[in-house]
């Protein structure tokens, strides 16, 4: 088994839509969320690389399928989804985003997880569960992300994570929907969210040849 270490990500590519994707080879998970929930800034937590995604004030600005790869063959590739339902963008823009990232969960056949990151303080909006349902339908596991938890007391944010748990229970979707607090600015919850990824992304090493070794 191949070693992972995040903080070895460098970006890989962009893409506008799923064509344009790197070829389906080894296996990634996708970051996905509300465009202020906090997404990029996980992602630079996480590779603890403050440069690696993109941050900015305005939400909204990823409008593409970013690339990072963990490895020098790119076999292992975290991937930066559009932020969806807040930026102030046409409506004709947002649904050919949700066009985009629907094709994306259902059809990518290397992506192994999605990480959903919602604002602790607001979590389970309308397109929250939207992503849940494309990834159950795809049979797609998920690991929600409450971010932002160091905004609340400890009671009230461990209160909204059993809320949110509660709530996949009873969806009956808790087998492939599993949840977590995180905090970008503390580093809280990092080490969860680590031992997730690497379950997800760990390949063998001989499949990793064999997908980059020409016949």
């Amino acid at each position: 088994m191949t070693e992972i270490n995040f903080r070895k990500a460098q970006f890989l590519t962009s893409a506008p839509s799923l064509k344009e994707c790197p070829a389906e080879s080894g296996a990634e998970v996708a970051f996905a969320g509300r465009s202020n929930a906090g997404k990029s800034s996980a992602i630079n937590k996480l590779t603890d690389n403050g440069k690696l995604a993109r941050t900015s004030k305005t939400p909204g600005r990823t409008q593409l399928i970013n690339y990072f790869a963990l490895d020098d063959l790119g076999q292992q590739r975290l991937v930066d989804l559009p932020g969806y339902g807040y930026a102030k963008v046409p409506m004709a823009t947002k649904k050919k985003w949700q066009a985009h990232l629907s094709e994306y969960l259902q059809k990518r056949e290397t992506l192994r997880g999605l990480v959903l990151l919602m604002d602790i303080r607001h979590p389970m909006q309308e397109f929250d569960t939207m992503m849940i349902n494309w990834a159950v339908d795809a049979e797609m596991p998920v690991h929600i992300l409450l971010t932002k938890c160091d905004k609340l007391k400890r009671g009230p944010a461990k209160s909204t994570l059993l809320e949110v748990c509660k709530h996949l229970k009873d969806a009956n979707v808790d087998d492939l929907v599993s949840a977590q607090m995180f905090s970008s600015l503390k580093g809280d919850g990092v080490k969860e969210l680590e031992v997730i990824l690497k379950q997800w992304l760990t390949i063998d090493d001989e499949a990793a040849e064999n997908a980059v070794t020409p016949e």
